[in-house]
C-alpha cells in the first residue's frame, strides 16, 4: 500500500528534523565562543553557559532558537516539518478511508492534524519577531498552545481509529507499538493537563523550560513510533 510506504518515510523526517534542529540550536547557544568574530557571531540573547535543559531547565527552546544564527536552522526546520505533517495527516486519512471502505471522508484527526501543522508554521514565522505589543505576544502564545492542543487531539483520535481497526490492520501493523502509541498519547495528555497550574503561575521557570524540552521530544516521539508501527510494504 503506497500510503503506508509514504507514512513510514514521512514519520522519520518528522521525528529527526525538529529533534536535530533544536539540539543544534542548543549546541550553538552553549558553544557561542566558537563563532566569535565570524559573520555567524551568536546574538547575546541566544548565548548560554553549558546546560542540559532536559534536566536542569536553564534554557528555553525559544531563547536557544529565536536569535541569529540559530533561527537560520530552527525556522526552516519547523516550517518544513509543518508541511511534512500536512502530508502525514492526509496519507493517514487515505489509509483510514480504505480500511473503513469509505470514500473521501475527511476524519477529525486530519482536520486537527493539519491545523496543528499550520499553527507550527505560523509560530515558526512569528518566532524572533519582536514587537512591544501585548496583543502580539499573546497571539504567539495562543498559536503555540493551539499547535500543542491540536497535535495531541489529532494523535489521540488517530490511535483510537487504529485500535478500532486493529484486526483489519493486523497484517500491516505491530500491535505492541500501537499500545506504546496509545500510552504515549495518554501520558502527553495527562502531563499537559497537570502542567496547566505551573504554566499559568509565575516562577517555576526552570521547571517550565525542562518540561518544554522533554514534552517537545515526547510529541515527536509519536512519529518515530509510527515508523515502527507500520510493517514494511513490498
Amino acid at each position: 500500500m503506497i500510503e503506508i510506504s509514504k507514512i513510514r518515510k514521512l514519520s522519520l523526517w518528522i521525528f529527526f528534523i525538529p529533534l536535530i534542529s533544536i539540539n543544534l540550536c542548543l549546541l550553538i547557544s552553549t558553544n557561542f565562543s566558537l563563532l566569535e568574530n565570524t559573520f555567524l557571531e551568536v546574538d547575546q540573547i541566544g548565548r548560554s553557559n553549558f546546560t542540559i535543559p532536559y534536566l536542569d531547565g536553564s534554557l528555553s527552546i525559544s531563547r536557544a532558537s529565536r536569535t541569529f544564527p540559530q533561527f537560520l536552522i530552527f525556522k526552516p526546520a519547523m516550517i518544513i516539518t509543518g508541511f511534512l505533517l500536512i502530508l502525514y495527516w492526509k496519507n493517514n486519512n487515505n489509509i483510514i478511508n480504505k480500511f473503513y471502505k469509505t470514500s473521501k471522508q475527511i476524519f477529525k484527526f486530519t482536520i486537527f492534524g493539519i491545523l496543528s501543522a499550520v499553527f507550527l508554521i505560523i509560530h515558526s514565522i512569528l518566532l524572533g519577531l519582536e514587537f512591544d505589543i501585548k496583543l502580539f505576544k499573546f497571539l504567539r502564545r495562543v498559536v503555540l498552545l493551539g499547535f500543542i492542543i491540536f497535535e495531541i487531539v489529532a494523535q489521540g483520535i488517530l490511535v483510537f481509529h487504529f485500535y478500532k481497526l486493529k484486526h483489519s490492520l493486523s497484517k500491516h501493523i505491530n500491535e505492541n507499538i500501537l499500545r506504546f502509541k496509545i500510552s504515549l498519547v495518554f501520558i502527553l495528555a495527562v502531563v499537559a493537563l497537570a502542567s496547566v497550574p505551573f504554566l499559568i503561575s509565575t516562577g517555576n521557570t526552570h521547571l517550565k523550560h525542562g518540561l518544554e524540552w522533554n514534552y517537545f521530544v515526547g510529541v515527536i516521539l509519536f512519529y518515530l513510533l509510527t515508523r515502527l508501527f507500520w510493517k514494511r510494504t513490498t
